[in-house]
């Protein structure tokens, strides 16, 4: 394998590369500040704009990083990453609804302090 092939899969220059490192440290710094400052923003609005911040930045490392392009020679590469994200929404909203309904399903604490006193009461009742 000659000098002349591995050029060919080039890995970017450095000037892409400090791109890349800039555009992901600014969309690490925005959410930060979000949260340390405390913003005035109602907290869906806050987690929608991290969330969307963090799916911006997956995409910089892709692109910038992982040097994923769509080009015929990298097809493959392209279509199992975007078969990974689809498997990867797929566990992450399985998860959160799962973990919604489960919060939906609790029993509220003092309803279950008042239902704790009631089996008490009725076991000094009959002991």
């Amino acid at each position: 394998m000659s000098a002349d092939t591995h050029h060919a899969h080039d890995h970017g220059t450095m000037g892409q590369l400090m791109i890349g490192f800039a555009l992901a440290a600014i969309l690490t710094i925005i959410p930060f500040y979000l949260v340390m400052a405390e913003v005035d923003m109602a907290r869906s609005t806050l987690v929608g704009i991290i969330m969307g911040l963090g799916a911006v930045q997956i995409i910089v490392h892709l692109v910038y990083f992982l040097h994923l392009k769509r080009s015929s020679e990298e097809g493959w590469n392209f279509f199992a990453t975007i078969f990974a994200v689809v498997i990867l929404v797929i566990v992450l909203a399985g998860s959160l609804w799962v973990m919604h309904n489960m919060n939906e399903n609790m029993m509220p604490m003092h309803e279950m302090d008042q239902q704790i006193e009631q089996m008490k009461s009725l076991q000094s009742q009959q002991g």
